[in-house]
């Protein structure tokens, strides 16, 4: 079976709030509506992890439990890595090459702008209707990869991006 990466990035976080740090700032009033929302989407298109691999900054993991609250997936399958906070390409790549072979979709939810350099060393240019202006990665936004069959060794435009989805550009019921 073909592998997928599903790429989130965290939800929409709070600025005003007393975190002491970046790394503690929590999620925003409409993250905290987004990050459900994106897990009932996911869960809809049967594109449920079986491996979820996050940052543990306070806003990425809100958005993970959210997520994963809705699809149903158990705490066991979530990975806290700290390398996915403030990471670039190479960080990131280092993370799913220790996803488990067996693994067939991973979410990794994380921050751009590393997500965003991830995506664009992965995507192939022939990503269907997927075209260079569209990796921006908004907040609560999951980017749907099909991937090669080894976590260990991806190399640039290995994978094909599917779909991009916005919370914005879904029903708000």
């Amino acid at each position: 079976m073909a592998k997928q990466l599903l790429i989130m990035r965290h939800a929409k976080s709070a600025w005003d709030t007393e975190a002491a740090t970046d790394f503690e700032r929590p999620l925003a009033k409409r993250g905290k509506t987004d990050a459900p929302r994106m897990g009932k989407w996911l869960e809809e298109q049967g594109l449920i992890p079986d491996h979820v691999v996050s940052s543990p900054a306070q806003r990425a993991k809100q958005t993970t439990m959210k997520v994963c609250k809705v699809m149903d997936v158990k705490k066991s399958k979530v990975n806290w890595d700290p390398r996915v906070y403030g990471a670039g390409t190479e960080d990131l790549l280092e993370t799913l090459a220790e996803v488990p072979s067996k693994a067939s979709r991973v979410l990794l939810v994380g921050h751009n702008p590393g997500l965003e350099f991830l995506l664009s060393y992965l995507a192939s240019e022939d990503g269907e209707g997927i075209s260079p202006e569209h990796y921006l990665i908004k907040t609560a936004t999951v980017v749907v990869l099909d991937m090669p069959d080894d976590w260990k060794h991806i190399k640039p435009g290995s994978a094909k991006a599917l779909k991009i989805q916005h919370p914005k550009e879904l029903d708000s019921n």
